[in-house]
């Protein structure tokens, strides 16, 4: 045979053993997955600004100035059982990668085995067992004992990064998690600083009621000397004392919205109900300090829900590539080596009791591979849904920053007016007292001043809380507190 025709003979044999791989390679569907948008302007409002200085950059602590705020938080990233849970997610999400890493490692094993095998004497093997002696010119025993010791291997050879690309899977997953752990102690963080300031606005409404209540009782104590008098009638007086009783039993309710709260707060700290320590007397003179929210840009770094998303929208591209190496042939090698006899004694004795095994297995989908397809085309919907879920929690990030700044805004107008109300009701209570004590006024004048005034400083209060959970929420909204 010349060079030629050996030549043609090689390149055929070549040709024929790749043909079924082409064939499936050619079987193999495709989808084209648009890539992912952002979608974020270069600034926040219309006024071009170069000021990268953002706000969540700065560390809790720091951010709340407030020991006793600081505490209830400190010991919540301890205590809280919702946030401990989280933790136990992210430890298995990393075990999870340690069991993807193995597979595509080789697996090795030990065995041992004892058995008793007995076999008809009118069988192939049977009959070759009577004829056949062993050592002492003895014949094979009926129940014929069998005894082996060895060590296997098999190990999948990731041909086409099936299991490597799993595996990064796995990283991507477990990276999401961390960073789901992250937003939850974000919220976690916002949620306490709220339940707090909340807290110290119903202590301050408690004081306020108790103040409005001296003045009213005084109030009553002078329209019923004015009634003995003769200068005031039966009705100022009931209308008064209803005012009292029903100031007493809003009383009675804030203070239940009180101990609601103080239980949530402990709730979130992880611990049994007891009082929280605060600071509630200089609330309403608390100063909201200037928030710095740089570029759109950074929400993508800063916001671990996006984070999340983006890792979440990496494994989903990498499930997509596992789905498809599923069409293509995988490869398994096996091999082991032991002893084997029938007797203890024999299973020492070599090369006599000496077995051994190599194998290889080429296995590839050719007929009925709707389950294949059908796992393919999910996990390219899942990565379809993971880009869609990656714009939308961009886009909700830039509304909740646009919202906060807005809303920061007109909550300062809102307390500046309330504060003027209030200064001119606190005013209007002192001139209507004096004149219905001199009897120039009548008791519904100073009924509805007291009850204007006693609406307005609530509703101050409510203003200032409004303000410094409006604070705390655009924290969150830029990406801080978790760090």
């Amino acid at each position: 045979m010349n060079r030629s025709i050996f030549k043609f003979i090689k390149t055929r044999s070549v040709l024929i053993l790749a043909l079924p791989f082409m064939v499936l390679q050619s079987c193999v569907p495709k989808r084209e997955i648009r890539n992912k948008k952002t979608g974020l302007p270069e600034h926040f409002n219309d006024v071009v600004s170069n000021d990268s200085i953002n706000s969540a950059n700065m560390k809790w602590k720091e951010f709340f100035n407030d020991t006793n705020l600081n505490a209830l938080i400190d010991t919540a990233l301890v205590n809280n059982q919702e946030l401990n849970i989280m933790l136990q997610q992210v430890d298995m999400a990393k075990n999870e990668i340690q069991a993807r890493k193995g597979e595509y490692l080789p697996s090795v094993g030990i065995a041992a085995a004892a058995e008793v095998e007995k076999v008809g004497r009118y069988t192939s093997q049977g009959a070759s067992d009577t004829n056949t002696k062993v050592k002492g010119d003895q014949e094979f025993p009926e129940a014929l004992p069998n005894y082996s010791i060895g060590a296997f291997a098999t190990w999948e050879v990731d041909v086409w990064k099936k299991l490597r690309n799993s595996k990064k899977a796995a990283a991507m997953e477990y990276l999401s998690s961390v960073e789901g752990k992250n937003f939850m102690v974000t919220n976690l963080i916002a949620e306490i600083a709220d339940s707090y300031y909340e807290l110290q606005e119903l202590d301050n409404k408690l004081l306020i009621i108790k103040q409005n209540l001296e003045l009213q009782n005084n109030g009553l104590k002078t329209i019923r000397l004015q009634k003995i008098a003769a200068k005031a009638t039966e009705l100022g007086v009931q209308r008064l004392e209803a005012e009292v009783y029903k100031n007493t039993g809003e009383l009675y309710a804030v203070k239940q919205e009180v101990v609601e709260v103080e239980n949530k707060l402990n709730f979130l700290i992880g611990r049994t109900p007891q009082h929280i320590i605060r600071e509630s007397m200089h609330f309403i003179d608390k100063q909201i300090d200037t928030l710095y929210v740089g570029v759109p840009s950074q929400l993508l770094i800063n916001r671990p829900d996006i984070r999340k998303s983006e890792y979440e929208l990496s494994a989903a591209k990498l499930d997509t590539k596992v789905a498809k190496a599923n069409f293509y042939p995988s490869l398994t090698l096996r091999a082991g080596v032991g002893v084997e006899a029938f007797k203890l004694k024999y299973i020492t004795t070599t090369p006599e009791s000496l077995l051994y095994t190599i194998a290889g297995d080429v296995v590839a989908p050719l007929i009925n591979r709707n389950a294949i397809k059908a796992a393919y085309y999910n996990a390219n919907d899942m990565q379809l849904q993971a880009i869609f879920d990656y714009e939308k929690t961009v886009l909700n990030a830039h509304v909740e920053v646009l919202n906060g700044m807005s809303k920061i805004e007109n909550l300062k107008q809102i307390y500046g007016q309330k504060e003027k109300q209030v200064t001119a009701l606190t005013n209007s209570i002192k001139i209507t007292n004096t004149l219905f004590k001199a009897a120039r006024a009548d008791y519904m004048e100073v009924l509805l001043t007291q009850r204007d005034a006693l609406e307005a400083k609530l509703d101050l209060v409510e203003a200032k809380k409004q303000q410094l959970m409006a604070r705390v929420n655009m924290y969150k909204s830029l990406g801080g507190g978790w760090n």
